[in-house]
């Protein structure tokens, strides 16, 4: 099997279908497109999220942290807790798990996050650092939003630009060689990148608002999150290719690696569904918290669809991350 996570058919077949108990406590089960589990607790549901940081050799403990918390971010909630594990080979210098658990601290702080548990461990297992992170939240039932509400008619909103997180990820592993061809400015500003990668100001402001679905873009890029976005809701849907925003580091460095960066991971941007009639409203708030946002879309029955001008493209399930094609 090659690097990255499952094709969706694989996960379905291998993985979801052999979860085979069920407990009535549980209001979202793992799914095709969802990013949370989310359980019933009475007045109150918790919603849940884990995900490992493999694809970065560097700012691992950042990312983990941003990653687990822009799942919670995307079900409408402020995550409250986190659980790391870190992983690292033999030979690691204990320096390196001090500056892993640094960023991870300084990171889950800023974003008012205590982390309130989990493991450390070094084994030879694995051959560079590995963080994995579980997200913790607190919603009320009613409030919570799943990638699997998107409704025929509605506007698809993206925040921010596409393949954000891996445009940072390869500026930062790939420095000295990026910057001896595109310049240090363009490197620079690519690593500055990794500090817009929180979407738990845009995905608190979607729950207010009250969008339909909410998709954090990460593994796969904006194309796979449509893709599991629309599979979660059964719907179409067309996404015009002229209206997506692309910052142009990242057009730059996904050039030189000749890699696309609407299937390049992009944690950091948020994909919405809403009403048409909200669609002002949402954006008008987003705006006003400057965090750049653009309708890239719309929802329809069938077909799911990048257009430019005439020319209609299919989008495929997710395959691998273009970032392994990198690394």
């Amino acid at each position: 099997m090659k690097a990255g996570k499952l094709d969706t058919e694989t996960l379905r077949q291998i993985v979801l279908n052999k979860i085979t108990y069920h407990r009535e406590e549980v209001m979202v089960r793992p799914n095709i497109g969802e990013d949370c589990a989310v359980v019933d607790f009475g007045e109150y549901a918790c919603v849940l999220s884990t995900d490992p940081i493999t694809g970065a050799a560097n700012e691992v403990g950042r990312l983990a942290v941003h990653i687990s918390c822009n799942d919670i971010a995307s079900s409408g909630v402020e995550p409250l807790g986190l659980l790391l594990t870190i992983m690292a080979p033999e030979g690691t210098a204990v320096e390196e798990i001090r500056q892993v658990m640094e960023q991870a601290s300084e990171t889950a702080a800023a974003l008012q996050v205590e982390i309130i548990g989990g493991h450390t461990e070094i084994t030879s297992a694995v051959n560079r650092i590995i963080v994995s992170a579980t997200a913790i939240g607190r919603q009320r039932k009613d409030k919570v939003v799943l990638s699997q509400g998107a409704k025929i008619g509605n506007a698809i909103l993206m925040t921010k630009s596409a393949g954000l997180e891996g445009t940072a990820i390869l500026a930062y592993d790939h420095e000295e060689r990026l910057k001896k061809e595109l310049g240090s400015p363009v490197i620079e500003a690519a690593k500055k990148m990794v500090d817009q990668i929180s979407v738990i100001p845009e995905g608190k402001i979607a729950g207010e608002v009250g969008v339909s679905s909410m998709h954090d873009v990460t593994e796969g890029g904006l194309l796979g999150a449509l893709w599991e976005l629309c599979e979660a809701s059964k719907v179409g849907a067309h996404l015009y290719e002229d209206e997506i925003p692309i910052a142009p580091e990242t057009e730059k460095i996904c050039s030189f690696f000749q890699i696309d960066p609407l299937k390049l991971i992009s944690s950091g941007c948020m994909l919405m569904t809403v009403e048409k009639e909200k669609e002002k409203e949402l954006l008008e708030k987003l705006r006003e918290r400057g965090i750049p946002a653009a309708v890239i879309g719309e929802i329809v029955e069938s077909g799911r669809y990048l257009v430019k001008d005439s020319r209609k493209t299919v989008v495929e399930p997710p395959e691998r991350d273009e970032l392994f094609k990198v690394i």
